[in-house]
């Protein structure tokens, strides 16, 4: 059974980094698509950046480019995200996701992990 656990959630001030971590139990094949998705209070789930093996690609979304880097250790079957420079507006719940596929991007993830929360104060 595959199973994502995330880990580096926490309170930071804003233009302070954090870094997040999601380990990956089950799975240790290298095609993949996984990405990290955040979700605001009241606010719908959106997605942050996703990487994928299969075709190599990662993408962003608009609001994170130049400040977020995803990246990826097989060896130890960690996906993670890098966040600097972070704004109070960046405060969500961050779930990392994966689905077992050559493309890759931010819809029909079939894996989920139950979220690491970053709180970023003013």
């Amino acid at each position: 059974q595959v199973q994502l656990v995330e880990s580096g959630g926490g309170s930071v001030q804003a233009g302070g980094s954090l870094r997040l971590s999601c380990t990956v139990f089950g799975y240790t094949d290298s095609t993949y698509c996984m990405g990290w998705f955040r979700q605001a209070p009241g606010k719908e789930r959106e997605g942050v950046a996703v990487l994928g093996t299969g075709v190599p690609t990662t993408y962003y979304a608009d609001s994170v480019k130049g400040r977020f880097t995803i990246s990826q250790d097989n060896a130890k079957n960690t996906l993670y995200l890098q966040m600097n420079s972070l704004k109070p507006e960046d405060t969500a719940m961050y779930s990392c996701a994966a689905r077992f596929s050559f493309s890759c991007d931010f819809y029909g993830m079939d894996y989920w992990g139950k979220g690491t929360l970053v709180t970023v104060s003013s």
